[in-house]
């Protein structure tokens, strides 16, 4: 399914449910994994992250524009030095009724697909966490030119970051800073969870 206004109702209700498992399963990875963000001595509070529902409005198609030679931008990140990545990718889509482009980036070190898609929107900093957002995607082979891909705002979540100051996450760098409100995705986490 490409775009919302395509989907059947049963494609619609598949898609969120699918949404909604993924929630579920990422509640229960903070609530019990090693590698949970949230500190231990704060996971008797959790009782789950906050969401905006899900609204398939936010699942929009995105035309592709590839770098051949992708220009290496550093990203700052909030605690040390910067992090080199690679824009590979702009994503031309409309939002809300606003025609925006948003950069998709690859860590110059790595050789898997995964696009990064760090952002801020006018959520960000009152409903949303106040360093931004990320998206990714993980095309099934390599993007060129003209392709069309369904970014779904729906899959924003908070860097690690948002729940302790001990993670260093990269910042979305000004051309991601997007001026429409995007109420999809991860909301700020919990207070009783945040160690800072």
């Amino acid at each position: 399914m490409t775009d919302s206004e395509d989907a059947t109702p049963e494609d619609t209700d598949r898609w969120m449910a699918e949404v909604r498992q993924m929630r579920a399963d990422k509640d229960e990875f903070f609530t019990d994994h090693p590698q949970s963000p949230i500190q231990p001595e704060y996971r008797d509070e959790f009782e789950g992250l906050n969401y905006f529902e899900p609204d398939p409005d936010f699942r929009v198609p995105a035309r592709v524009r590839v770098y051949g030679n992708p220009d290496p931008i550093e990203l700052d990140v909030t605690a040390g030095s910067p992090i080199r990545y690679l824009r590979s990718v702009i994503f031309e889509l409309e939002l809300r009724g606003e025609r925006i482009q948003m950069a998709g980036y690859r860590q110059e070190s790595d050789d898997d697909r995964t696009i990064f898609i760090p952002f801020r929107d006018k959520t960000t900093g009152q409903q949303t966490y106040h360093r931004g957002r990320y998206m990714e995607m993980e095309p099934d082979e390599d993007l060129v030119n003209g392709d069309v891909v369904t970014l779904d705002f729906n899959l924003a979540y908070n860097p690690f970051c948002a729940y302790a100051e001990t993670f260093a996450c990269p910042l979305p760098p000004e051309e991601n800073w997007l001026e429409v409100v995007v109420p999809a995705g991860e909301k700020k986490p919990p207070e009783a969870i945040v160690d800072d």
